[in-house]
């Protein structure tokens, strides 16, 4: 693997030279393996191909995850989510029951192995918000409570340079579980109408000289829905940071930070 240097930067394939960007750099490396048809259908990739089944499904997962909390990605997420949530669905798949390639992705099984992802692996919440919080659901998990007791945000938020204010958010989602179907030869949820579904509340803006004060926030899944059991109600909470100048309070585009605090 080799770094491409000079202004023109090449994508694809010439002269049996790969050319690609990864994580942001652009990159090149000598072409070559088998072909797409030959692993589709030579006897001697059976486990390459079971192994791209089961991996494309927990990309799938992965996405369904990233729709749910689409409201809040673009400031919270880090450029490796992607990549973070179809490890870990990979992790669920491989503790799944059944033939290689067909495995389940049963998240409401293993919740435990979602709760605690920080959407930015490389921003902590812990680090940024060290008042202490509860985030709890009713019976049905269809209503998620944030609460943040009394706190003097300049003694509990380590705040990025330039910040005046900020923004308690939470965020739920519901990820359903997902089975291989051979009719489609690939993944999908078991409950694909509740699949997806995200809600994101917050506070108000705050300034982060004000005084104590509590917070609670309550997410409510829509039109009635009372979740499937294959349904896991994924629950987030984060710190928006600002800048005010004069009136006008602008979110920064990035420091922010949001942590999966827990999966009902």
């Amino acid at each position: 693997m080799s770094k491409q240097k000079g202004l023109i930067k090449l994508v694809g394939n010439i002269g049996g030279v790969s050319f690609y960007n990864a994580g942001g750099e652009y990159l090149a490396r000598m072409a070559g393996g088998p072909s797409k048809e030959r692993i589709q259908s030579d006897p001697s990739f059976a486990r390459t191909r079971e192994n791209n089944a089961e991996f494309g499904g927990s990309a799938k997962v992965g996405k369904a995850f990233r729709t749910a909390f689409s409201g809040v990605l673009q400031t919270m997420a880090g450029s490796r989510l992607t990549a973070q949530l179809t490890k870990l669905f990979k992790a669920i798949n491989l503790k799944g029951v059944g033939r290689r390639g067909k495995r389940p992705i049963v998240l409401s099984a293993n919740k435990e192995m979602l709760s605690g992802l920080d959407l930015d692996k490389k921003i902590s919440l812990t680090t940024v918000f060290s008042a202490p919080y509860r985030v709890s659901a009713n019976a049905d998990r269809n209503e998620v409570t944030f609460s943040v007791p009394s706190f003097l945000p300049a003694n509990y938020l380590d705040a990025p340079s330039g910040a005046t204010h900020f923004k308690i958010v939470g965020a739920i989602g519901l990820v359903s579980d997902y089975s291989y179907n051979d009719d489609i030869k690939g993944y999908e949820p078991d409950v694909a109408e509740e699949n997806s579904i995200g809600v994101v509340v917050g506070s108000t803006v705050r300034s982060l000289d004000s005084s104590s004060t509590a917070i609670t926030l309550t997410a409510t899944v829509p039109d009635g829905i009372i979740p499937d059991t294959s349904i896991s109600v994924v629950a987030c909470l984060g710190i928006e940071f600002y800048q005010k100048v004069g009136t006008d309070d602008y979110l920064f585009a990035q420091d922010n930070v949001m942590k999966v605090t827990d999966v009902f």
